[in-house]
């Protein structure tokens, strides 16, 4: 499947309401490779850009001089962009890595700003996007409160394997909150 197949079926799958420029949207994404270990996404620096992710895992994370703290893996075909950052062109607070060499469809900001002044469907993704992240924020929020790091890694599991076969447990480890060796317990137990 190619790049732009694989964009078209996020679309389709993800916002089939919106047909109108579609075709148009998607061609006018550019490839971007990057390799392991790279920093696509800076603290402290404003989104410029959409970003899809065809293939290839990105970790997301927050760090501090003392320390870093994965928030969120992304190993499947979607978009990356930190969207508060683009839409309110604010400083971003996390970082994006990638943990494997990736391909990334890309396009400007003054781009998919024109796109959205030409078609309608543009403001209706936006709208959506920031609808699921809010939901999707929240209830990862709540389930790192109430949770036990047992029950985290449960969770992932279930929902999230493919996180345990592509990710370096260290990494999952510190999406969990605790350390390396507590979660080499937790996984004996199960």
């Amino acid at each position: 499947m190619t790049t732009t197949d694989k964009l078209s079926l996020f679309f389709s799958n993800e916002f089939p309401f919106n047909k109108e420029g579609l075709e148009e949207f998607v061609n006018t994404f550019v490839i971007k490779s990057y390799k392991k270990g790279e920093i696509i996404l800076q603290n402290d620096t404003v989104e410029n850009e959409l970003r899809f992710l065809d293939q290839g895992i990105i970790r997301e994370y927050y760090a501090s001089n003392e320390k870093e703290k994965n928030i969120n893996f992304y190993t499947n075909p979607t978009f990356i962009t930190d969207f508060s950052s683009f839409t309110h062109a604010t400083p971003t607070k996390k970082y994006q890595e990638c943990l494997t060499d990736v391909d990334l469809r890309v396009l400007s900001k003054e781009k998919f700003l024109a796109f959205t002044n030409q078609y309608q469907c543009g403001k209706l993704f936006i709208e959506t996007i920031f609808q699921r992240i809010v939901v999707n924020k929240e209830t990862e929020e709540f389930n790192h409160f109430v949770n036990t790091a047992e029950e985290l890694y449960l969770d992932i599991m279930k929902n999230k394997p493919d996180w345990l076969l592509q990710i370096p447990q260290y990494h999952i480890a510190s999406y969990l909150g605790i350390t390396p060796e507590t979660l080499s317990r937790i996984r004996k137990k199960m």
